[in-house]
């Protein structure tokens, strides 16, 4: 397999992923795509096992993506110190648990062990860089580079500096994550969630909503999103959408004659579902319907097959003849 693939990788040639999970196991699996190898950083006594069944549940995702994925462990290790483990990498990944003092220490760690030049990145879907970083000696090099899961899939990777963060750390992170094959996005100010976490969480606030007052089934809504908005936000986003939805004089036009009724006479009638005990029961219920007769697994191969030909379609796939170089 061919050690890199983009000019901008020649640098990084071992990554320290810190956790082992879901998100670890996916940002390994590209980065040993790409020809970087990967310490897994877990403390989990049956860790290897784990996170090689993980990638060879997603070889067939990063083969589908024109990806090399022959001998894809040949340059994967182990190692349970953390110190030890970022001591000679170019890159640390961190995937640990969304918790505060948790990745301060992680942090305080890596930050002693790893090299001066490493990019060293966490994956939190929530907390600040700010906070994290709170600990750290040199705050200037913490970025957070959050993927919308699974990492080996999504294009977006949402790149948040601290108010310390260096802007030389911001162009490395947002130089590596691009040279992946990913679309990172540089979020102007520091919001909790940040930003598809957010829409996501306020879209789905709205669809539990509707679920729970009996207006629809979780198997309707979903057919209700994927025949509809999440087959048009594919290709236009939303304030691109409702451009168009203006016609001629676009967005403003969009505003003055929909938008205000939106505001007005819709946005307060939005509901604001709780998960108590019925609801939960509910959307449980129904899940069990829904999906049932299928395991996760078999889902998610599903799910990733129709995403790769959707980005397909939308030319958002690696270039193949490159990758295989």
């Amino acid at each position: 397999m061919s050690r890199t693939f983009e000019p901008d990788l020649e640098s990084y040639r071992r990554a320290a992923v810190i956790g082992g999970g879901v998100i670890g196991v996916s940002w390994a699996g590209l980065f040993l795509a790409r020809g970087i190898d990967v310490v897994i950083n877990d403390p989990r006594p049956d860790i290897e096992d784990l996170v090689r069944a993980g990638l060879a549940e997603i070889t067939p995702a990063l083969a589908a993506l024109g990806l090399p994925t022959e001998n894809l462990t040949a340059g994967l290790t182990f190692e349970a110190d953390l110190a030890t483990a970022v001591a000679d990498v170019d890159i640390v990944q961190e995937n640990g648990p969304e918790r505060l003092e948790l990745k301060r220490r992680i942090w305080e760690t890596v930050e002693a062990a790893a090299p001066a030049h490493a990019l060293l990145a966490t994956s939190t879907s929530s907390i600040p860089a700010t906070a994290i970083a709170e600990a750290m000696r040199a705050p200037e090099r913490l970025i957070v580079g959050h993927p919308f899961n699974p990492p080996h899939l999504v294009p977006l990777v949402e790149i948040v500096p601290g108010a310390r963060t260096a802007p030389a750390t911001v162009e490395q992170a947002t130089a590596f994550y691009t040279a992946l094959g990913k679309k990172p996005q540089v979020l102007r100010k520091e919001v909790p969630g940040f930003v598809a976490n957010r829409l996501q969480a306020a879209l789905f606030r709205e669809c539990v909503h509707l679920v729970a007052e009996g207006v629809v089934t979780e198997r309707q809504l979903d057919d209700v999103m994927t025949s509809s908005i999440g087959m048009r936000w594919a290709v236009a986003g939303p304030f691109r959408t409702f451009h168009l939805g203006g016609g001629p004089d676009g967005l403003p036009h969009f505003i003055d004659h929909l938008g205000r009724a939106m505001e007005t006479g819709l946005w307060p009638l939005l509901g604001n579902p709780t998960f108590d005990d019925a609801t939960v029961a509910l959307l449980t219920e129904q899940a069990r319907e829904a999906f049932g007769d299928a395991s996760v697994e078999q889902l998610a191969a599903e799910r990733d097959r129709a995403q790769i030909a959707l980005m397909r379609a939308l030319g958002e796939t690696p270039d193949t003849e490159r990758a295989r170089a």
